[in-house]
């Protein structure tokens, strides 16, 4: 598909937009002036925030009920929006989750679908339209972490390793984009308040000591660095800090003391 027809109704397709970072990136992309179409699995969820959002006077964002880690669901998703006559000029991929504890022990099935969620659906849903986003000169929003920057992550290895996967994809791809007028960015947020902890398998208060903040600032942050064309969005002071001296800290200090952390929040859950 190389583009689309006049009169689509152009919108900020959201991932992962039931909760958390995604829900307040939808609050702040339609603050700004943008229509949305919003994709999860819950319909609940996304009914309420689309009624949240109109309630507001802003146009009521299209909700699509969908798992993307379904083999299919990407070009079912593809297929629902051209039949409500919408066509995104940008795309926000934050839909992901994690899971704690040793390979080992965790279930593989569960493994692999980190890998399909995280990585080949963030992927493949970019493919799939990214013609449209090139003919309309729009944006692309990545959402990694922080822990991107880390040489791994033992007790939480997929979900390192998927984040490392989105980070050095977007920062390629936004170079690839830049000669076409398209602004690729990746968000990498530190420890953030949502309900990623307990569907990881801890809980946020192993995390009390890190300065973490909210989901919206977040969005926030994400949101105004896309805007500006920025390739990479870290937000606030330590975890900017943490990602300029990760690369000159040993592995050999750095994967243990990780090792010890990640079973230390284990032991807390």
């Amino acid at each position: 598909m190389s583009g689309e027809p006049d009169g689509m109704r152009r919108v900020a397709l959201i991932t992962g937009a039931s909760g958390g970072i995604g829900a307040d990136l939808a609050r702040v992309f339609s603050r700004h002036g943008h229509d949305l179409a919003l994709v999860a699995r819950s319909r609940d969820r996304l009914d309420a925030l689309a009624d949240e959002i109109a309630a507001l006077g802003r146009p009521r964002p299209l909700v699509f009920a969908a798992d993307l880690a379904e083999r299919g669901a990407v070009e079912q998703l593809a297929a629902a929006l051209q039949k409500a006559g919408a066509s995104p000029d940008v795309l926000v991929n934050n839909a992901g989750f994690g899971l704690m504890g040793e390979c080992v022990a965790l279930d593989p099935a569960e493994q692999l679908a980190i890998v399909d969620l995280n990585v080949r659906a963030l992927v493949e849903i970019t493919l799939r339209f990214l013609p449209q986003i090139v003919a309309a000169r729009g944006k692309i929003l990545n959402v990694a972490s922080i822990v991107s920057f880390f040489p791994g992550g033992p007790g939480l290895a997929i979900y390192y390793a998927s984040k490392a996967f989105v980070r050095s994809f977007t920062l390629a791809l936004g170079q690839e984009m830049r000669g076409r007028g398209v602004a690729v960015t990746v968000l990498c947020p530190g420890y953030t308040r949502t309900g990623f902890q307990s569907r990881a398998g801890f809980e946020a208060e192993t995390l009390a000591f890190l300065p973490g903040q909210s989901a919206m600032e977040v969005a926030e942050a994400g949101f105004a660095g896309l805007i500006a064309g920025r390739r990479e969005v870290v937000p606030g002071l330590v975890n900017k800090i943490t990602a300029w001296l990760l690369p000159f800290s040993p592995k050999a200090l750095v994967l243990p003391v990780l090792s010890r952390l990640q079973q230390k929040r284990r032991g807390n859950a």
